[in-house]
């Protein structure tokens, strides 16, 4: 009998079944797939509404464009604040969904009512621009909750993955649905899609087990944040590098199709096959993702990952050649580049897991939302203006140089790996070490090994 207690007591611990095995994370999946997509519609079909139906001009369809990314600026750290007191997410998650159904939903009713007005558009732009925020922070720690640590890097994976697919079928579908009915009905499909994603949500069956963080009041909850990542070695690295490559990215966006048509001569058609490329590689990505990590760990593939970033704008602003060529060439990169930015998300959001206290996680993902997308409009709108006065090759060789940057900012972080120096060699007659005093040496070498 003890020696069967004994066996039982040393026995492992039951392996979760996979993911994909997994009823409520399929449903996490499908119901993030559906709603990105929808949203990667209402990216062609609003702005079209803007344009061929109300006559926007140049100054209001700025605006427009702005009211995506602006509400990550005004509430983004609040929303980390409000989700680290929650003892469930998944309820504001649905309620996020839901009232962006309604947002989207309002748009075509205004329309069939004579209702539709660009300030309409802005005001729905907004109300699904806040509740992706709180959705975004809710999400973070929902999915850190319900999936097993060892399961982390394949969930992460697989959201990213989500955007991936999005990417790949949400402007064809799109492009038909403003072709087949009217812009403003094409937004109908947005509403569906968050309503879907709802009801996906409500039928998880995971209960959530969260230890609210206590709260000291909104300002001294949303410091704590900030300062738990700008005091953090690793975390202060990763919000840096994320700054860095968003700001150059959409500097470079910003001026990418008058590049690709004016400059590389590249027909409008091809190029939003150019565009889905990075989706089909972020597929792959997604796949190699899980199993380079197994193997290597996550800080070896995003110091890897990262010397990569520049390649496909370096490569643009280098080509010089035959339409074929800089088809081809765009291609490759384009589907290299999307495996490379889901491999470094994946592995940048599970370290940030890592690293970060359970109470602090709504509070750091915020600090980290806020900074990486509200850098977003200042680098779109420096690319435009320097474009004007140096040209646009010039415009992707500094974009390049400045992804480039990231580097510096991972590899200098404590994600690199740190050689322990070599002991020098023992003399054999030496006295036997003392225990104690070995002990201790270990456990400070230990810190500065590869974990």
């Amino acid at each position: 009998m003890k020696q069967t207690l004994q066996t039982a007591s040393a026995s492992p611990l039951p392996t979760p079944p996979p993911l994909r095995r997994q009823r409520d994370y399929r449903l996490l999946w499908t119901s993030r797939t559906i709603s990105i997509t929808g949203s990667e519609v209402s990216k062609l079909a609003i702005p079209l509404t803007a344009v061929t139906l109300l006559t926007a001009s140049p100054t209001e369809m700025g605006l427009l464009t702005a009211a995506a990314p602006l509400p990550a600026l005004l509430f983004g750290l609040q929303a980390g604040a409000i989700v680290d007191r929650l003892v469930r997410h998944r309820p504001l998650m649905i309620a996020c969904e839901l009232a962006a159904c309604a947002a989207a939903a309002s748009v075509p009713l205004a329309w069939l009512l004579g209702l539709l007005s660009v300030p309409w558009l802005l005001v729905v732009a907004l109300v699904i621009g806040t509740t992706a925020v709180l959705f975004k922070s809710a999400n973070f720690s929902y999915v850190a909750g319900t999936v097993p640590p060892t399961q982390r890097v394949e969930a992460m994976a697989g959201l990213q993955a989500c955007h991936s697919v999005a990417s790949v079928g949400g402007p064809s579908l799109a492009g038909l649905l403003v072709q087949f009915f009217t812009a403003p009905l094409a937004v109908l499909a947005e509403a569906m899609s968050f309503l879907a994603s709802a009801l996906l949500l409500r039928s998880i069956r995971t209960e959530e087990r969260n230890e609210p963080a206590p709260s000291r009041g909104m300002w001294r909850d949303v410091t704590e944040g900030l300062r738990s990542v700008l005091t953090h070695p690793t975390l202060r690295a990763l919000l840096g590098a994320g700054v860095t490559i968003n700001f150059f990215a959409m500097a470079y966006v910003a001026v990418y199709i008058l590049y690709m048509v004016n400059t590389l001569g590249i027909p409008k058609g091809l190029i939003g096959v150019l565009i889905a490329m990075g989706g089909v590689g972020g597929l792959v990505g997604a796949w190699l993702t899980t199993r380079l990590t197994k193997r290597y760990g996550e800080n070896r593939i995003l110091l890897v990952t990262v010397l990569f970033f520049p390649f496909e704008v370096l490569t643009a602003g280098l080509l010089n050649g035959p339409l074929w060529w800089n088809v081809t060439a765009m291609t490759i990169v384009g589907l290299m580049t999307g495996g490379i930015v889901v491999a470094f998300s994946t592995c940048l959001g599970v370290i940030t897991l890592r690293e970060t206290p359970q109470e602090l996680r709504g509070r750091v993902n915020a600090t980290m939302t806020f900074a990486v997308q509200g850098v977003l409009a200042l680098g779109g709108l420096a690319g435009g203006v320097v474009a004007d006065h140096i040209g646009l090759r010039p415009v992707i060789l500094l974009c390049a140089a400045g992804m480039a940057l990231t580097t510096f900012w991972i590899w200098l972080s404590p994600l690199r790996p740190r050689t322990p120096e070599r002991p020098h060699p023992t003399p054999a007659l030496s006295p036997s070490p003392d225990p104690h005093a070995l002990t201790r040496h270990l456990i400070s070498t230990k810190r500065h090994l590869w974990p």
